[in-house]
């Protein structure tokens, strides 16, 4: 697996979203998050993430959907319950995903990390094939980008810990530690 010039994995599904723009002008990529997300909640392998951070969610299909729908959000990958990675946006841009964030007295997280979704919830295990290919991203994000290093890779929680807790007490920190 590697990232090209431009940002983008080779080699991987590409699901472009509208939902990020440019990075400021002096920040330097040296930060993972790390994300769950189902949709609906607790429910897997559907496309109604995908719908969801390219503004395409049907309100009618869920109705969850309907307390969600007009969020304006995205990732820049997804790994998806069997270990499929779909990437959405650029790592060169921001995504919008980590919202009002601080990491170490840094704010606006999203200026120099790359949010990194799996499919989960904070209510069941990871699968394995999900650490596998977690570990290999990683390898190459950071072979890409200097400034990252295992040191730089935190949970949604640990940013924005008033308002969420992903990726989850199921996420399994050292386990996946252990393959970096």
């Amino acid at each position: 697996m590697k990232v090209d010039d431009q940002g983008w994995l080779t080699a991987i599904r590409h699901h472009p979203s509208p939902n990020f723009d440019q990075r400021p002008g002096d920040a330097e990529i040296n930060l993972l998050v790390i994300h769950n997300i189902s949709l609906p909640p607790e429910q897997f392998g559907d496309n109604w993430i995908l719908d969801f951070f390219c503004n395409e969610l049907d309100p009618k299909a869920h109705p969850y959907f309907t307390a969600i729908t007009d969020l304006t959000v995205s990732a820049h990958v997804l790994i998806r319950r069997d270990g499929e990675i779909i990437q959405f946006v650029s790592f060169n841009d921001r995504a919008w995903h980590a919202g009002a964030s601080c990491f170490e007295g840094r704010e606006r997280c999203n200026d120099f990390s790359i949010g990194i979704e799996l499919e989960g919830s904070d209510n069941q295990p990871f699968e394995e094939q999900q650490y596998q290919r977690l570990s290999e991203l990683t390898h190459a994000l950071i072979d890409h980008y200097p400034t990252l290093s295992k040191k730089m890779i935190t949970g949604h929680c640990n940013i924005a810990p008033e308002r969420k807790t992903d990726p989850g007490p199921f996420f399994n920190w050292e386990h996946y530690f252990s393959m970096l």
